[in-house]
């Protein structure tokens, strides 16, 4: 398919033409048809109008997902690109060290692959990963708009097991973008091509066991050395990383439960889903009844509950001073079979069937967090983020082209 964007708002009187194909700094070759008007009569200015057609998907749907190093997005894009069917996986026949999963539906790219200093330059210049000065936001702006807009390009590749930038890969539009990483709203002009944007926000306590948990299992890293990159890293995140979510169309916040007084293990959790409302082709899911304040205990007869039990709430509330309602649960599922009588008491879930939250769910029962919020509300989220992009989808098609004057 050709995407195709047409520069011109006047009648096209006089001349056209072809152009040959041009090579444009994104990796893709385009063509131009060139209309030519006398802007007014009795004159002799022209005023060129330029049509730009570019092979690709016109479709492609952008979606940001924020969050710290070890926060769960890995996590969460499986979860994603299931709903949408399909395994993601990494480019075939490029770099074995490439961040990029392509499935049928979606490419995830990886926002690390814009830092603009390696390892070694990033610790000569005495700056972290998550400094501002250490990414190449001018570049992020450019690629992430060209995919968008159909157009090929040229990704590089920050690897990190070598801590280097490694040759760049080649990335096609996908029907669906998720450049997920520390930075995806951070810049305003790469924020304003977000079509939905999400925010993890773990609480210190839980990031913390989680980091822990991850880099000592998977990458081998000692608790000393764990424990001194979180402190490095805070003032940094607390300064670029953690304001994103005021931009967010939707988080998942994580805490300590409540259910447990003065629980310093971290092993339950209090999982909130904070979602924005007036978003466009988005709507929250509530419990009960939209726009009520809801407690509930749904533990006994049709939902089995050890110690502590769950706990779910749901209302409105603001945030950054945005409208927003809130589904909260604190607890662990024993049984995800039983999930089924949770989901049926939340309405929203652009679901295409009866049951598929509880289905989902039981599909990637071994995931991190299946048994407690992060994982219901990672796949509610998901499944939000389908049905946005199948109205955006029927939205477009029905869109005339856009059309400007050069």
């Amino acid at each position: 398919m050709a995407a195709c964007s047409v520069y011109s708002t006047q009648s096209l009187n006089t001349s056209c033409f072809i152009s040959t194909p041009s090579n444009t700094n994104h990796g893709f070759h385009q063509k131009q048809v060139v209309f030519y008007t006398t802007s007014k009569r009795g004159t002799n200015t022209v005023t060129p109008y330029v049509i730009k057609c570019a092979a690709g998907n016109s479709q492609t749907v952008v979606i940001g997902l924020a969050a710290d190093s070890g926060c769960g997005k890995s996590t969460f894009m499986r979860r994603l690109t299931s709903v949408f069917g399909g395994k993601a996986e990494p480019p075939k026949g490029g770099n074995p060290d490439s961040n990029t999963l392509i499935s049928d539906t979606t490419t995830v790219i990886c926002l690390d692959d814009y830092h603009s200093l390696d390892r070694t330059g990033r610790k000569e210049k005495g700056v972290t990963a998550l400094d501002p000065r250490a990414n190449d936001f001018d570049l992020m702006y450019e690629q992430v708009k060209a995919i968008k807009d159909g157009i090929s390009v040229q990704k590089p590749i920050y690897n990190h097991v070598s801590g280097l930038l490694d040759p760049p890969e080649l990335i096609k539009p996908p029907k669906i973008l998720v450049i997920e990483g520390l930075h995806p709203m951070y810049d305003a002009r790469v924020r304003d091509l977000l079509d939905f944007s999400i925010y993890l926000d773990i609480s210190n306590e839980v990031k913390f066991a989680w980091k822990i948990q991850r880099d000592m299992a998977e990458r081998g890293h000692s608790l000393e050395s764990i424990k001194a990159s979180i402190e490095a890293r805070k003032p940094d995140f607390d300064a670029y990383i953690d304001p994103q979510k005021q931009y967010a169309d939707a988080v998942i916040e994580v805490l300590p439960t409540q259910l447990i007084p003065d629980d310093n293990e971290g092993k339950i959790l209090r999982v909130r889903l904070i979602q924005k409302e007036g978003v466009k082709n988005f709507s929250p899911v509530y419990l009960f009844d939209d726009g009520s304040t809801i407690s509930w205990i749904p533990c006994g007869r049709k939902l089995t509950c050890s110690y502590p039990g769950i706990k779910f709430a749901y209302g409105p509330d603001t945030y950054f001073g945005n409208e927003v309602s809130v589904v909260e649960m604190d607890g662990e599922f024993d049984r995800l079979d039983e999930l089924i009588y949770v989901e049926s008491h939340l309405s929203n879930l652009s679901s295409k069937f009866y049951g598929e939250v509880t289905q989902q769910m039981l599909k990637h029962a071994d995931f991190p967090g299946s048994n407690n919020g992060t994982g219901l509300f990672q796949t509610i989220v998901g499944l939000k983020i389908r049905d946005l992009y199948e109205q955006l989808v029927a939205t477009r098609a029905q869109t005339p082209v856009r059309s400007s004057k050069v």
